[in-house]
């Protein structure tokens, strides 16, 4: 059966041995060490001394690319054309899967007048030795395909099932039996973590430190970093979806949601508005001072500029002192008179009892309305949601059926995405869900009522809250004394009221 190039004798008396051997192969009988076994024994009764082998473990067949071990043994034999006579493969599917792979594969070891044996196969270079080894490996291609396919379909199915693909679940999850449960030791934490992003008040870097303290790890085992906190919260998995990003497609799991879809896109908006790459170099540049709490909210008269608190040296002792960041001249003031002036400046914007009665008249009613109002926005907004999810899943009924084109659905399915996540949004009221009227009313009582006293008393973060609530442009210092200032429109109404007596039958003048 075996026909030899001119230019070596007929029958091979030197060759290497290629072996390799697929993830899904391992558990049967095409072990590397099988493999080897058999074609030294098909060298041995052949008399051809085996010059070296060439193992390829885990491999796929599928391109010639991603296998080194392939590229090395075919250089190997370019630059020793002389010493080998053949190659020799315990099937030809060890050497391409592909038709057009293995043919090309062929032609350049025939062009080093290398042969390609196979110990299980009939090879050679006959007119009919050829046909078959191009049979076998449209074989070995069809194989392949129909495996693939295979798996596309299980795969296919397991996701209109509602089922995570190949056991892939995200942080908070795991895979047991091809479904996603909670994991036990991390669903709290995880859920923790999300309703934090929803606030706001929190950077994805602060966030993964805190991760990380908590022993939380990666899906590699690894510390948690601020980019891959980006992809889980954008990760529909978290509401109960499974998700193609392949196809644009989503259906409903069978696995338990960690968050609410409105809960989901407040997440979405809240990284959307975020830029977590400047928030720590900004807080370096900008160190928090307990010593200095108007630093930046005071502003020079002359120029405008935040001034910002320094110490000087004196003969016995430093001195707190604010300055303008320009440097403009005067603007240099000790950190107690600006202090005084600040308390000063308080005092004339407390509201008295009076006040505080009919401000606190006033919200409950505003509390109310808004909560009437929401009520009923909520309910639209749940129908509304209803209507795009029929509509999202007759669009998936019609692309199934081959009447929208993969193209026509990923813009029809965007344009839908926008939808849900606008109405998600804005069907929310954050201040009524975080906050008790009843513990806004306390506050106001005990707070509202004595300006100086609650600043006096507050920490730095909410001495600076309250200062830039009432205003918000800051204050404006020149010459010993503070400048008359922008007052926001709530503690100016204060001040009305204040300066203007109103029985609580008249009407509402906010």
């Amino acid at each position: 059966m075996e026909h030899f190039t001119a230019g070596k004798t007929q029958q091979p008396s030197k060759a290497v041995v290629y072996l390799r051997v697929s993830t899904e192969e391992q558990v049967g009988n095409y072990s590397l060490e099988t493999q080897e076994d058999i074609c030294r024994k098909e060298a041995e009764r052949r008399e051809i001394e085996i010059l070296q082998v060439f193992r390829e473990e885990g491999r796929s067949a599928k391109t010639i690319t991603g296998r080194p071990v392939l590229i090395e043994m075919l250089e190997y034999c370019r630059k020793h054309r002389k010493e080998v006579d053949a190659v020799i493969v315990y099937r030809l599917d060890r050497i391409s899967r592909q038709t057009a792979d293995y043919l090309a594969i062929r032609k350049k070891l025939m062009e080093s007048e290398i042969k390609l044996l196979s110990v299980t196969e009939p090879t050679g270079n006959s007119p009919t030795e050829k046909f078959v080894e191009t049979m076998l490996a449209g074989f070995a291609q069809m194989d392949n395909d129909v495996r693939s396919e295979r798996t596309k379909n299980g795969m296919r199915a397991r996701f209109w099932a509602g089922l995570p693909s190949n056991g892939c679940v995200p942080p908070g999850y795991i895979s047991q039996s091809g479904y996603a449960i909670k994991d036990s030791k991390t669903w709290d934490i995880w859920q923790e973590t999300w309703a934090q992003t929803a606030t706001g008040t929190k950077t994805l870097r602060q966030l993964a430190v805190i991760l990380n303290e908590k022993g939380i790890t990666s899906g590699k085992g690894g510390k948690i970093y601020p980019q891959e906190l980006s992809r889980i919260f954008r990760n529909k998995f978290y509401i109960g979806k499974i998700v193609s990003k392949k196809h644009g497609l989503e259906t409903q799991g069978q696995h338990p949601p960690m968050v609410t879809e409105e809960q989901f896109y407040r997440v979405q908006a809240v990284l959307d508005g975020r830029n977590v790459n400047i928030s720590a170099p900004l807080a370096r540049r900008n160190p928090d001072n307990p010593d200095f709490p108007l630093r930046r909210i005071i502003k020079c008269g002359k120029c405008g500029a935040s001034m910002t608190g320094g110490w000087c040296k004196g003969k016995r002792k430093h001195y707190a002192h604010y300055f303008c960041s320009h440097r403009c001249s005067g603007s240099n003031v000790a950190a107690g008179l600006l202090e005084e002036a600040t308390i000063e400046e308080l005092g004339k914007v407390a509201p008295k009892k009076k006040t505080i009665e009919l401000f606190i008249s006033y919200l409950r009613t505003k509390y109310y309305s808004r909560a009437s109002e929401l009520v009923k926005r909520r309910a639209q907004a749940d129908d509304e949601l209803k209507k795009l999810y029929e509509f999202r899943q007759a669009l998936i009924e019609k692309n199934l059926s081959g009447v929208y084109s993969d193209e026509m659905f990923k813009e029809q399915n965007k344009i839908v995405e926008e939808k849900v996540r606008d109405i998600q949004i804005t069907k929310n009221d954050d201040l009524l869900r975080k906050y008790s009227l009843e513990l806004i009313i306390k506050f106001i009582e005990t707070k509202l009522a004595n300006l100086v006293e609650t600043y006096q008393k507050s920490n730095l973060e909410q001495k600076r809250a309250l200062l830039c609530s009432i205003y918000p442009t800051g204050l404006r210092y020149n010459e010993k004394r503070l400048l008359n200032t922008e007052i926001s429109p709530v503690y100016t109404s204060i001040l009305v009221l204040n300066s203007e007596p109103v029985s609580f039958g008249a009407q509402d003048r906010t």
